[in-house]
């Protein structure tokens, strides 16, 4: 049986305008088997559903990653028609919502009491965390495809055109820009810029991980996580899509058709990596182990400071996974049928499955106050308490 799935890649295409302008290009890309069938298992445990909501219409694709973002005590959440809303994570109870009309093709971001949105149309819209009133609002160049990250002073915004731009915390002015050419094709999506202390750190479609001065924008220093190799566009593909982690003094990253690797964070010196790769993501426990989803959405277990492999789960296999999410003793992912599995960290085995949406899952689950959150593409969201 062969069936065929949409991969979505982007193609920049530079008009003699002064912007230029942005298409959508979707390549096919063949399997020869459908996704693996759900394997049977005796389960360890009942995973118990806390609260479910609607968040709205969700996703125009089943690609689009609309993640929530949890600050405070409270869970936000956009859909792609700019419903911004907010719930508490104990109850579900939604404590306000705002509908911005704006079109939203990633997650909601925030830091320091905002929460803030991207559009397609390169709005960045800072809302406030109590109640959901605007703030302010910026138009950069192109669309905010990763969720912007504040601090009290500088709000990180990526977009499509290869920029990261700092805006003003206060007022969202544009104080400096830094911007890398973008490869002719990449993967849809972005990773999320990440604030550490005085930097910016961002990954970018040809494979390099940058750190930035917070204060101007400057390069402070920059790495291959992947070198483009090949005679063709498609198989040059070098994203960092992957969210990167941070640990201490320790960035995380991972690329498409690269590696994930370990850097100092001041300097930018690697600790160590491993061939690998993955557009999805990765999560890290911050002394042993790295679980990571790789493109036939195997999740793996590897060794924190070798990079050796500890384990594979491979039952899976084209499923699209999520990538895993650290919640006690195990990791979880969400697949394309809507279901949720739990993976034993010791030896990747299944202990416990729950199919909580019929839309597919593709935002990595994220957990606080001991419950586990996931958001499906029809906009679902589900709050489940950890074992």
């Amino acid at each position: 049986m062969i069936i065929r799935k949409l991969i979505p890649v982007v193609l920049l295409i530079n008009l003699l305008t002064a912007c230029g302008a942005i298409e959508y290009l979707f390549v096919e890309e063949t399997y020869e088997a459908p996704p693996e069938p759900l394997v049977e298992f005796t389960p360890e445990f009942e995973p118990k559903t806390l609260w479910r909501e609607s968040t709205g219409d969700g996703s125009e694709s089943a690609y689009a990653d609309l993640s929530p973002w949890i600050q405070g005590s409270n869970i936000y959440t956009v859909d792609a028609a700019g419903d911004v809303r907010a719930y508490q994570t104990d109850k579900g109870r939604q404590v306000w919502r705002q509908k911005l009309k704006v079109s939203v093709a990633t997650g909601v971001g925030g830091g320091s009491g905002k929460v803030i949105i991207g559009s397609q149309q390169g709005e960045v819209i800072a809302l406030d965390e109590a109640n959901g009133d605007e703030l302010w609002r910026q138009k950069l160049t192109s669309e905010v495809l990763a969720p912007p990250k504040a601090n009290s002073s500088v709000v990180l915004v990526r977009t499509a055109d290869g920029r990261v731009s700092g805006l003003s915390a206060d007022n969202g002015k544009v104080l400096w820009n830094y911007q890398r050419s973008v490869p002719l094709l990449s993967l849809r999506g972005v990773s999320a810029p990440e604030i550490v202390e005085d930097k910016a750190l961002a990954g970018y479609d040809n494979g390099k991980l940058v750190a930035l001065s917070l204060t101007d924008g400057k390069v402070i220093w920059e790495q291959s996580v992947a070198v483009p190799r090949g005679r063709t566009e498609l198989e040059r593909l070098v994203d960092i899509d992957a969210n990167l982690k941070i640990i201490g003094n320790t960035v995380y990253a991972a690329a498409f058709q690269g590696k994930i690797a370990a850097y100092d964070i001041d300097t930018g010196n690697e600790f160590w990596s491993r061939d690998i790769s993955t557009k999805t993501g990765f999560d890290v426990d911050g002394g042993e182990a790295v679980y990571l989803t790789d493109d036939e959405s195997y999740i793996w277990s590897i060794q924190e400071g070798s990079g050796d492999s500890l384990w594979r789960q491979t039952r899976l296999l084209r499923r699209n996974a999520t990538a895993p999410t650290i919640v006690g003793d195990y990791v979880v992912v969400g697949d394309l049928e809507g279901y949720v599995h739990w993976i034993a960290r010791s030896d990747g085995r299944f202990v416990a499955r729950e199919q909580i949406a019929k839309a597919p899952i593709v935002s990595q689950p994220v957990v606080a106050d001991g419950k586990l959150f996931v958001i499906s593409t029809d906009g679902r969201l589900t709050a489940i308490e950890t074992p």
